[in-house]
């Protein structure tokens, strides 16, 4: 029997919500796995926990780390790289998924420039330079004996609806998801040379910590026929996006968006 050498991806922000999602369905694929968190230590474990379970029940093993890191910050982005290559030696997914949202939901003309730079820092600049050490390392690892044709790294951006649809109350926030949205043709069109596709997935309404505040207003919105698919999006919805990625189903395309909105995208008369 041969040995099987799984495939690692990392899951910047997995402790809990798409994150975790992310992280589960992975799993299910015998993903090893780093799961990124900031501050809910015992989250994070969970989801280990749990993703490890995940495979089991797949009839596969997998090892499932979680370290922490804030991707805003330069020295924290690199901790997370050297931790990989030392623990794994290698990195197939990159899933830039850490986001958060501001503070205080204020009008844009109140907003503060401290919310503005958090935001930015976080959401944008994060997965920006993050991916920049990701692809260095991917570049490298298919010059070594980890390059072979069974060596098919990705990277995968988790924006926002937000990158279009504007949200008086969160400039900052749809500023910094805007932005993002250039991240997937900017380092397909570089990466492509080196075997690396890059991919951009585009959730709109998901049941999470970070929309239960607006809950009451986007019911409202769903009962008033705002998107075709009428019903929540779970964090499972955005994990199984990202697993057919993984799986390489999508082989021909990079710089691609993939809406996982229920329709949200579509204009209607």
């Amino acid at each position: 029997m041969l040995w099987r050498v799984n495939e690692v991806a990392l899951i910047t922000g997995a402790s809990r919500g798409i994150g975790r999602g992310i992280a589960l369905e992975l799993a299910r694929l015998g993903c090893d796995l780093v799961i990124n968190y900031v501050s809910n230590l015992s989250a994070a474990q969970q989801t280990a926990v749990d993703c490890a379970a995940c495979a089991q029940a797949k009839g596969r093993s997998i090892r499932s780390e979680v370290f922490c890191a804030d991707i805003g910050k330069t020295e924290d982005r690199q901790r997370l790289i050297e931790f990989l290559k030392l623990i794994f030696g290698r990195l197939d997914l990159l899933v830039n998924n850490a986001g958060v949202a501001p503070d205080v939901r204020a009008d844009v003309l109140d907003a503060s420039e401290e919310s503005f730079d958090r935001v930015l820092s976080i959401n944008l600049k994060g997965p920006y330079f993050l991916t920049q050490l990701a692809a260095r390392w991917m570049i490298e690892q298919s010059k070594t004996t980890v390059g072979s044709a069974e060596f098919k790294p990705k990277i995968i951006t988790i924006s926002s609806v937000s990158a279009y649809a504007a949200s008086t109350n969160r400039g900052d926030y749809c500023l910094a998801k805007a932005a993002l949205s250039m991240l997937t043709p900017l380092y397909a069109a570089r990466l492509a040379e080196h075997g690396i596709n890059v991919y951009e997935i585009r959730p709109g309404l998901i049941a999470t910590d970070m929309t239960r505040a607006a809950k009451e207003k986007y019911d409202q919105l769903l009962a008033d026929g705002l998107t075709p698919i009428n019903r929540w999006g779970t964090p499972e919805d955005v994990g199984l996006a990202v697993s057919a990625i993984a799986q390489n189903l999508l082989p021909f395309s990079t710089g691609e968006v993939i809406n996982v909105d229920g329709g949200f995208h579509i204009h209607r008369l």
